[in-house]
C-alpha cells in the first residue's frame, strides 16, 4: 500500500523537510525502502521572515536517515501566503546573515543578563 502511493507521488511536486531544517523541494524520480530519495529539478527554498527564494540544485539524491517529513504539494493551492516576497539568492543571503546576527546579539544580550534570573 505505501509503495504503489510513492509511485503515484512519483509525478508530484514533493517538499522534503530534513534533519538540518532545510526545505527542498522537487519531482519524487526515485526511492527505496530506507527512505533515500532522488528528487528531479530540486531546489531548497529559503525562508528569512517575510522574504523567500527558491536556489535551484537541479539532480538531487536525499539519504533517508536526513528526511523528517515527505510532503505533497498542491497545485491548485498557491504555495506560500500573498505576504510573502520572492528575493533573489544574494538577497537571501544577506537577511540570513543579518538574522543569524541578531539572534547572536540576543543570545549574548541575555548571557550578560543572566545574573539577574533570581530562581
Amino acid at each position: 500500500m505505501f509503495t504503489s502511493r510513492l509511485l503515484l507521488l512519483a509525478i508530484l511536486i514533493l517538499l522534503v523537510l530534513l534533519r538540518d531544517g532545510r526545505k527542498l523541494l522537487g519531482t519524487l524520480r526515485s526511492f527505496d525502502q530506507f527512505a533515500n530519495a532522488v528528487l528531479e529539478g530540486a531546489c531548497e527554498r529559503v525562508i528569512v521572515g517575510e522574504l523567500y527564494c527558491d536556489i535551484p540544485l537541479g539532480l538531487y539524491v536525499i539519504r533517508g536517515e536526513n528526511v523528517v517529513l515527505i510532503g505533497e504539494l498542491d497545485s491548485d493551492k498557491e504555495e506560500l501566503p500573498p505576504h510573502m516576497t520572492r528575493v533573489s539568492t544574494a538577497d537571501i543571503r544577506k537577511a540570513q546573515k543579518a538574522d543569524r546576527e541578531a539572534s547572536e546579539l540576543k543570545g549574548t544580550m541575555k548571557r550578560r543578563m543572566d545574573f539577574l534570573d533570581m530562581d
